[in-house]
């Protein structure tokens, strides 16, 4: 589709414009994150990405060093108790996902695109095949994001997924975009605690 194509030019400028400009966001996080807690300011964790290739997303770290791995945040028992101060703070404002700028820039993600799911989310991977939504770039941002995001269960996730690529387009990109800085900034669509996948 010629549109992947443009849509991975727009991410190298984009991501590499986005790395310079909030280069001292990242260094005041990173120094937040090593005062407030043990471990790593870097998480990764192995998602699933475009034709269903696997890959280590990048989040800073907002859970303790001995929370259990591949688990969705909110099939942990006690999930409050692993989420750091710094980290409560980083989820609600979305500033935890900054770290993927640079899966865009390697190739691995898009801007906008259906959020990656974890290596071991079987059940969203096998719906998001019966809508295409396995074979676009997974992204930042995306639709089933800003219409739902933590609230959504599995199969209208992954339908919204499915429109993405029915409706997969500059505008719709640029749509997605602005909407999702509207919801960042009033902090809809998350739950605390729960698995932003």
């Amino acid at each position: 589709m010629m549109y992947i194509k443009i849509k991975r030019l727009f991410d190298i400028i984009l991501s590499l414009l986005g790395l310079i400009i909030i280069s001292p966001v990242f260094l005041v996080i990173i120094i937040a994150i090593k005062i407030d807690s043990d471990g790593p300011a870097i998480f990764k964790q192995k998602r699933i990405g475009i034709h269903k290739r696997q890959f280590n997303i990048l989040k800073f770290r907002t859970m303790r060093i001995d929370t259990p791995r591949d688990i969705p945040t909110h099939m942990l028992k006690n999930s409050e108790y692993y989420i750091t101060r710094v980290g409560k703070i980083l989820r609600i404002t979305s500033l935890d996902e900054l770290p993927q700028i640079l899966n865009v820039l390697k190739g691995e993600m898009s801007i906008i695109g259906p959020r990656p799911a974890l290596w071991n989310q079987y059940d969203l991977i096998e719906e998001r095949e019966k809508y295409g939504a396995n074979g676009v770039p997974v992204g930042l941002t995306g639709w089933a994001q800003i219409n739902g995001r933590d609230e959504l269960p599995i199969e209208v996730k992954a339908k919204f997924d499915g429109e993405y690529v029915e409706k997969m387009s500059l505008w719709f990109d640029l749509m997605i975009f602005f909407k999702t800085i509207f919801n960042v900034i009033k902090a809809k669509g998350i739950k605390e605690g729960a698995s932003k996948s």
